[in-house]
């Protein structure tokens, strides 16, 4: 299975999702236009990866800021991790957050709450990464 490798900018999230390694990596911002045809693929790849999952999945979440229309689709995308999970499979969630933004610190409670997977809630300064 290949790597799903989506590059961000200032509308779009970075992903890094790495099969063999079980690592994932989302950040930046989300805020596509049409945020179903974004997510999709994702979806889809994900759906596949829970097939032949590796040992333990390890997802890090550095988002500055998202819409509504992408809460829904993360939100989706922690269901398919919990599938995962849910067949015996570890996966667990480091949501990144700035200290001083409570806002995505209280997003990030309510998606483990929702969830029920394990999610570890990560006070940071500032986020290091750049938008293209």
């Amino acid at each position: 299975m290949e790597n799903l490798e989506l590059k961000g900018n200032m509308k779009f999230p970075t992903l890094n999702f790495n099969p063999t390694t079980g690592v994932f990596e989302i950040y930046g911002r989300s805020l596509p236009e049409n945020t179903i045809d974004f997510y999709k693929p994702v979806l889809e790849w994900l759906e596949t990866y829970k097939r032949n999952a590796a040992a333990k999945t390890t997802v890090n979440v550095s988002l500055e800021y998202f819409n509504t229309s992408s809460s829904k689709l993360i939100l989706d995308i922690f269901k398919k991790l919990k599938e995962i999970h849910a067949s015996g499979k570890p996966v667990e969630v480091n949501w990144y957050y700035e200290e001083d933004d409570p806002d995505l610190e209280d997003q990030g409670q309510i998606f483990k709450d929702i969830v029920g997977i394990p999610m570890n809630l990560h006070a940071i300064k500032e986020f290091s990464f750049t938008f293209m």
